[in-house]
């Protein structure tokens, strides 16, 4: 899967708008991103990941990692909406210093959660063990990038 264009693109085209910060927004979806997760947590430490669960959990995890991208676009003064949003959210982590790996496999998650959402498609339990994992290892990073601004 390609890598989003350039956060650039999307300030040009008006998918992503520049205005004053909002740390109220922001500080709201950190503290939803921080218990969504402790929930995920409980509910895989209880249940484990089954067929039946997998694309809940895939949802949870993009939404949990998306809120923490939001946050931080929040923080700077940024906002989106409307068609690509969530690609143009993802191109963001380009400029936060993410490897094109990370941004590459979050772009892959977003086109497999839309293909749920959207097309009625079945993800896999091995699909859903390697999105927990880059869930746990990025929510770690973003909640570091986040801390670095004042919310």
């Amino acid at each position: 899967m390609k890598l989003p264009k350039d956060f650039g693109y999307y300030l040009q085209t008006g998918i992503i708008r520049k205005k004053n910060p909002d740390f109220q927004k922001a500080e709201f979806l950190l503290k939803s991103a921080e218990s969504s997760f402790r929930g995920l947590v409980k509910r895989l430490n209880q249940m484990g990941i089954e067929d039946d669960t997998a694309n809940s959990i895939i949802k949870d995890c993009y939404d949990i990692l998306m809120e923490l991208i939001r946050a931080r676009l929040l923080v700077e003064g940024y906002s989106s909406s409307g068609n690509f949003s969530h690609e143009a959210e993802i191109s963001y982590l380009k400029k936060l210093g993410f490897e094109e790996n990370k941004i590459r496999f979050m772009n892959e998650l977003r086109f497999n959660r839309n293909s749920v959402i959207y097309y009625g498609k079945i993800l896999s339990v091995e699909y859903a063990k390697k999105v927990i994992d880059f869930m746990k290892s990025n929510y770690v990073l973003l909640k570091k990038v986040i801390g670095d601004k004042k919310i």
